[in-house]
């Protein structure tokens, strides 16, 4: 059965890679991008791959959070139902790590964007829907000063704490949530994959994206991931495993929570 799934960050990397896995089995892509000329380039690169493939193209910076609020209702005027979001995007350093309201773009684009398109993207979903969310094996205690714009931090420890920071609010939402919501579920789709993000970071060419994309088709389609809602897959083992200790803090993750919250409020941000 063609499933209806949005896709972020789908321009290249994983992101690329899992849509053309995904556009291969017929399913109707929504894909995300920031920049409207490589969105465009994917969808023809899949279209010349897949003539057949349905897809649709929406554009947004997720580190502008009203950006993202409207990418959200974008989707919802076209769309009644989507299956399967797929939060992939992410960034580990730019030129400018400083983003709106003097927050840390790690933070705005690895936790918060994808935290704004669960909440009201989930309207649009049903029990057998899946949300996926692109965790990292790095992953350290969050510092909720720095979440809030107050305390800088180096870029690893800004991309270790945001993926952190992502991870316990899947695991914390999926608590809270009732019977006949989505699943909430964070992956780390293999260390050290050769994205454009792990070649500037680490300068390393990386491993073959395909093993990410892999794991992300897994995580959106099979089985193997049906009733697995507020767990953590770790790619680098190929198993449920257990991520940082602080993302079954229930006291630790509500607090990270009622921080988000109040940064949406001080931005104007509403969802």
């Amino acid at each position: 059965m063609p499933k209806t799934i949005l896709l972020t960050g789908a321009t290249d990397g994983i992101g690329l890679e899992t849509a053309k896995k995904l556009a291969s089995l017929g399913h109707t892509l929504l894909l995300h991008g920031r920049s409207q000329q490589k969105l465009l380039q994917a969808k023809e690169l899949i279209e010349a791959l897949y003539s057949s493939a349905k897809i649709d193209t929406f554009l947004a910076d997720l580190s502008e959070l009203k950006q993202v609020v409207e990418l959200a209702n974008q989707i919802k005027a076209k769309y009644s139902h989507i299956d399967v979001l797929i939060n992939n995007a992410g960034v580990f350093k730019i030129a400018n790590n400083l983003g709106e309201g003097g927050l840390d773009v790690r933070f705005l684009v690895n936790t918060i964007a994808p935290y704004i398109l669960t909440k009201t993207l989930s309207a649009l979903m049903n029990e057998n829907s899946r949300i996926v969310n692109l965790s990292s094996a790095a992953q350290a205690p969050v510092s909720i000063a720095a979440l809030k714009g107050l305390q800088a931090l180096s870029d690893s420890s800004a991309y270790a704490q945001s993926k952190l920071a992502l991870t316990m609010w899947t695991l914390q939402l999926a608590k809270q949530w009732a019977d006949n919501t989505p699943s909430l579920v964070a992956v780390n789709p293999a260390s050290f994959l050769g994205s454009k993000m792990v070649k500037e970071a680490y300068g390393s060419q990386g491993k073959n994206l395909a093993i990410g994309a892999d794991i992300l088709v897994k995580a959106a389609l099979s089985d193997q991931f049906t009733g697995m809602t507020g767990r953590y897959f770790d790619n680098d083992i190929g198993a449920f495993s257990n991520p940082h200790p602080d993302a079954f803090d229930t006291a630790k993750n509500t607090t990270l929570i009622m921080a988000m919250d109040e940064v949406l409020t001080r931005l104007d941000v509403k969802i």
